[in-house]
């Protein structure tokens, strides 16, 4: 939380400070820019959450300010500090939009108390963004796509979260071919063509409908889609994605460029998918570099591996030493009923609930939104629960 404090008073503002840097967490006190400070101007090196404005001299031109900052800081709340506390003076502070009044010499009780409230107000108002993870290749043919769609369906059938993946395999991009075979309106070539008009509204009609919490926006047919998809397009898309969705996929594919780029900056997770072979570490190893030449911690960077075989002779400690980072997810190496569903363009879950594939999507989810089952159920009982209501018959076909 940030607050700019207005006053001539720099006693005032040298206790206000210490009182905002008291709190936990801490309040930032903004500087003011003084090229701004005249003829009534004022402004912030950075938008504050907070606008405290002294009105102990000049006071009707304080409450002109008022106005004008609420203009200027719309998400801001404003308090008013005064000798005296008139009607007129209340009243005129109400309509420029104060939210607190407080009488000077400030009460340090009185001011904790107003930002308290003002504190727990902004808390509940602030939207909770969702999050972007981006799915990228060590090497061709490390199943990213198919892990990427159908762990996005997963989060909407399992997890109930509101989800959205995004095909930013820009040559070669077909990753609604594994939910679907219905035609896209309009791809994500056809979205950045029409950024002038870009809402909630027009993204939701852009996308491939896989369930009623989940869609795909998906590549262009394009095969040089380039002129049309720019990484600001890529941030602006992000940016409002989040807003509107619990979940945000991205499927990257095995590229590294200025759209892929602005895309991990955005994300909050990256998963290099790999699988357990000389060829993928090496190859792994050297995105890890790009990775960290481009400022990445460690932390943000989560390998999967993908066809996990516990028998193979690539022991996961031999990988770890030669990748310099630990394995973070391991998908099993379930070959027919992964065949099947890309064959069908059907999400693995519901051809084989209770599949091994089926399990590790759970716990990925699980993982993901550390969500607490209800009924006490756990996620991966629940895959079996549902599956024995329909018979079992999808799980033992594949399985």
């Amino acid at each position: 939380m940030k607050a700019l404090v207005i006053s001539s008073d720099i006693e005032l503002k040298s206790r206000i400070g210490k009182i905002l840097s008291m709190r936990n967490p801490p309040i930032i006190m903004l500087s003011e820019v003084p090229s701004m400070l005249q003829n009534g101007g004022v402004t912030a090196i950075m938008k504050p959450d907070l606008v405290l404005v002294d009105a102990t001299d000049h006071e009707q031109h304080k409450l002109a300010m008022l106005e004008k900052l609420a203009l200027q800081y719309p998400q801001a709340s404003l308090v008013l500090l005064a000798t005296h506390q008139s009607s007129d003076l209340l009243i005129a502070a109400m309509r420029a939009g104060v939210r607190e009044v407080l009488t000077l010499p400030l009460a340090h009780e009185q001011f904790e108390e107003a930002l308290d409230r003002i504190t727990h107000k902004l808390e509940g108002s602030v939207p909770k963004e969702g999050k972007v993870l981006s799915f990228i290749s060590c090497k061709g043919g490390s199943g990213t796509t198919f892990l990427a769609s159908n762990l996005a369906y997963a989060l909407a059938s399992l997890g109930q979260k509101k989800t959205l993946l995004i095909d930013l395999n820009l040559q070669f991009g077909d990753a609604a071919l594994y939910l679907s075979d219905a035609k896209p309106t309009m791809t994500l070539a056809d979205l950045c063509g029409q950024m002038n008009r870009l809402d909630a509204g027009l993204l939701e009609s852009s996308l491939i409908r896989i369930a009623p919490n989940f869609g795909v926006l998906a590549a262009s047919d394009d095969p040089d889609p380039a002129v049309e998809i720019r990484p600001d397009h890529i941030e602006i898309i992000l940016q409002l994605a989040r807003k509107h969705y619990d979940f945000v996929l991205l499927d990257i594919g095995r590229q590294i460029n200025g759209v892929s780029i602005r895309a991990l900056d955005g994300s909050d997770g990256i998963y290099p998918i790999l699988q357990q072979s000389l060829p993928f570490m090496r190859d792994g190893r050297r995105l890890l570099d790009i990775f960290s030449s481009l400022g990445y911690r460690k932390e943000k960077i989560h390998l999967t591996v993908n066809r996990y075989d516990s028998s193979a002779k690539l022991r996961t400690s031999e990988m770890e030493r030669a990748l310099g980072n630990t394995l973070a997810h391991f998908i099993p190496n379930n070959y027919d009923v992964v065949n099947e569903s890309i064959n069908q363009g059907v999400p693995a879950l519901k051809l084989a609930r209770s599949s091994s594939i089926g399990k590790a999507l759970a716990e990925f989810v699980n993982q993901l939104t550390e969500a607490t089952p209800t009924s006490g159920m756990g996620m991966i009982r629940r895959l079996f629960v549902r599956n024995h209501a329909n018979g079992g018959s999808a799980g033992n076909q594949t399985t």
